[in-house]
């Protein structure tokens, strides 16, 4: 948890028809990280490659490492199945179904116009990424690193300890309310997500919860490996980012990045196929 709640301001019952969602600009990916030694990026498809669970875009044309040149006239060849991108779960979710009463802000005191959208498999909203470094203490999130740093969060891993922010992937999402109950939704602890920013797919699992009307979070990981800075008192984005949540998912136990990655390839390639 970022901010202390704010009291909820009155919200409508009407659910708001479908309308277009505004599209994120166009920017250049941020740089990669170095390939270690002895490591081979995974290939999937055309113009995408894995590190580390992060789907990343590849510039057109270029093959990758342990990947033989295209000859005239024949498509590259690539290892794997094809991989969802960023584009592909973009444009799943460029039509917004509303299914908040209301609207979230990014930040508190600012405006409410972030809605939680929805379809049969997934929910989702596009806002910003404030930093979330809550959870057990580590080198990089504790009390000297972020001022607001809380040693607990909503959802623990199996050995009962809290998650640790630094190491997992996980994102933040609003308590039930009357605004938005994400539990009557399919959304839990341990629930899968999809994080975009800038051509990257970061898989997460919903971690923590945070204030009643603020939505935009995710763990210090998750920014990380989106090539967002993750410093908690100056990181983050203040816009850009899309979180997919898909509904009735979930990893056991909550602190296995390895399934929540499988788990979300898998999840990504069903819900981009429904289009």
């Amino acid at each position: 948890m970022r901010v202390p709640s704010l009291t909820l301001a009155a919200a409508g019952a009407v659910l708001i028809a479908p309308a277009a969602l505004p599209v994120a600009a166009t920017a250049v990916p941020p740089r990669e990280r170095p390939v270690a030694r002895g490591e081979r990026p995974v290939v999937h498809g055309e113009g995408t490659v894995v590190h580390g669970g992060v789907t990343v875009a590849r510039a057109e044309g270029s093959p990758a490492r342990g990947e033989r040149p295209a000859v005239r006239g024949k498509r590259p060849v690539a290892r794997g199945d094809g991989a969802v991108t960023a584009a592909d779960l973009l444009a799943r979710t460029g039509t917004c179904t509303q299914l908040s009463r209301g609207r979230y802000r990014t930040d508190a005191g600012g405006p409410a116009t972030v809605p939680v959208c929805g379809t049969r498999d997934a929910v989702f909203w596009k806002a910003d990424l404030d930093v979330d470094c809550d959870g057990r203490p580590s080198a990089r999130c504790n009390r000297r690193t972020d001022p607001v740093f809380a040693a607990a969060t909503a959802f623990q891993q199996s050995d009962g300890r809290h998650l640790s922010a630094e190491n997992l992937p996980y994102i933040v999402v609003p308590p039930p309310s009357r605004r938005w109950n994400h539990r009557a939704y399919g959304v839990r602890g341990g629930s899968v997500a999809a994080v975009l920013y800038r051509g990257r797919v970061q898989y997460a699992v919903v971690g923590d919860t945070g204030p009643r009307d603020v939505i935009g979070e995710a763990s210090h990981a998750t920014a990380r490996g989106l090539g967002i800075p993750a410093d908690p008192r100056e990181g983050g984005v203040p816009s850009g980012v899309t979180y997919i949540v898909f509904r009735n998912s979930r990893v056991r136990p909550i602190e296995d990045r390895a399934a929540a990655v499988a788990e979300g390839q898998r999840l990504a390639r069903l819900f981009v196929a429904k289009h």
